[in-house]
């Protein structure tokens, strides 16, 4: 059986590049252990029987579960919505608390500054708010090279619907097969293959997870066609270690 490669195997031809936010491009320290805890007594008190949920759950399963439950209860659409609406409040006003120790990641801003100088099209997809992805931008430095981006307040599907992604890329003009889609989760590489777009993962940053279930192996099982330890050795695989001969950074675009 041949051994798998963490290198990518070549570079195609790439016109855009979409990056997860929390993560990968910043470390927001985000309380995820109380989203989840204070997520499930939000979905009991509609009518989820206790159990049904699980503090390992990821989010968006939490919400996929607990609607499907309050339904199959019996309950009208209009609970849930109403459930759905307090939820993501909920979620909103905990995220928000994570923004005064959000830093950025190392190396982001170089690996961005390089993209942007090479002139490929970049934009974020992210399960973060937009209040939340737009402040974390602007306070990390790296708003002004972000013109595009999709968050779970967007119309229409969040991540890890493939929708999601093709949504973004449409905004952005590039085909799905000219891009590339980066995070640091399984649930990035989930979206990315579903949606037939290449994937590139980067480890998390050991900083905020020491003891994290990601690995070069899970990464590459799930997908990945290249896995980075880090934005400094992603730049790397991505050609933009160093900015191009001559090349000057563009001013960010316009309001």
């Amino acid at each position: 059986m041949p051994v798998r490669q963490a290198e990518p195997r070549f570079l195609d031809p790439v016109l855009g590049i979409v990056f997860d936010l929390d993560g990968t491009l910043i470390v927001s320290q985000h309380d995820f252990y109380r989203m989840r805890r204070e997520a499930i007594r939000l979905a009991e008190r509609y009518g989820v029987g206790p159990g049904v949920l699980s503090v390992e759950m990821p989010m968006h399963r939490i919400l996929e579960a607990a609607r499907d439950r309050i339904l199959a209860n019996g309950a009208p659409e209009t609970l849930y919505m109403r459930f759905e609406a307090e939820f993501h409040r909920l979620i909103d006003g905990i995220e928000m608390q994570a923004l005064d120790r959000t830093t950025v990641r190392d190396g982001a801003l170089e690996l961005v500054r390089g993209l942007v100088a090479r002139g490929f099209r970049i934009g974020i997809l992210t399960r973060s708010s937009e209040a939340f992805a737009r402040a974390a931008l602007v306070r990390t430095g790296l708003s002004e090279y972000f013109p595009y981006l999709r968050s779970r307040s967007s119309p229409g599907p969040a991540k890890p619907s493939p929708e999601a992604l093709w949504y973004l890329l449409k905004e952005m003009g590039v085909p799905i097969g000219r891009a590339l889609y980066v995070g640091d989760h399984l649930i990035d590489a989930e979206c990315a293959t579903r949606a037939r777009v290449h994937f590139y993962a980067v480890l998390p940053d050991p900083k905020e997870f020491p003891t994290s279930p990601m690995t070069v192996d899970r990464f590459l099982a799930a997908g990945a066609e290249a896995v980075a330890t880090d934005l400094v050795e992603l730049a790397r695989q991505l050609n933009v270690a160093t900015p191009p001969k001559g090349a000057v950074t563009p001013p960010p675009p316009a309001s």
